[in-house]
């Protein structure tokens, strides 16, 4: 693990040893479109499904229900998540179809981490406003995408159709927990989909409050 990965480590891990035990009781309320996200997967049968920063598995036990055919995997920059999503796996009985590891979104490698080569599918929910590497993450992750796969992303937009005052608060409380939308997301789904030769469809959500995005391989 880089120097970098080790202080975002430890910071997760600082932020999250408490929160993370009502974090989805608190999230739910404004972690808007990631069900949405889930529905939008539609892995093939046995196909293998990736979440990059899968915090407690929240995500991945919705998917899990949602596909019962499809093999999940998450992995998560903090040890203290992943203390509360093993845990939360274990307690709805799906140890068997969920997979957990610990990783840097940035320098990922899905061989090591679960032995797959290609994956079917990836996502990222609210992922990748709080990864200091989060260009490297959609780099990585489109690389790792089986041919007829998709990249599914949502996450903060930049509240184009918002009142300025809202988007000024809101940021303020979401930069206090050290979560910045990342305005240039759309220039970067751009540039990674023209390079690897991808489709993107990008949408914004809520009058812009989230951004949803997929790039798919042909």
């Amino acid at each position: 693990m880089t120097a970098v990965a080790s202080e975002q480590k430890a910071l997760m891990d600082d932020v999250y040893s408490l929160h993370r035990h009502f974090y989805d009781l608190t999230r739910k309320f404004y972690l808007l479109g990631r069900d949405q996200l889930i529905r939008s997967l539609a892995p093939s049968p046995g196909g293998t499904v990736v979440e990059v920063g899968c915090g407690t598995a929240r995500n991945l036990i919705v998917a899990a229900k949602t596909w019962p055919d499809a093999r999940f995997h998450g992995f998560d920059i903090s040890e203290a998540m992943l203390e509360t999503a093993r845990k939360s796996v274990a307690r709805t009985g799906l140890s068997d179809r969920i997979t957990l590891a610990q990783g840097d979104a940035g320098n990922f490698d899905t061989e090591r981490l679960f032995g797959m080569e290609k994956v079917d599918r990836i996502f990222m929910s609210y992922t990748l406003s709080m990864i200091p590497p989060w260009q490297e993450a959609i780099e990585r992750s489109a690389a790792s995408l089986a041919p007829g796969g998709g990249l599914h992303i949502v996450d903060f937009g930049q509240y184009e159709r918002l009142p300025a005052l809202v988007k000024r608060l809101h940021f303020k409380s979401l930069n206090d927990f050290h979560v910045y939308p990342r305005r240039e997301l759309p220039a970067v789904l751009r540039r990674v989909a023209e390079a690897r030769g991808l489709t993107l469809q990008f949408t914004p959500l809520y009058r812009g409050y989230a951004w949803s995005a997929v790039l798919g391989r042909p």
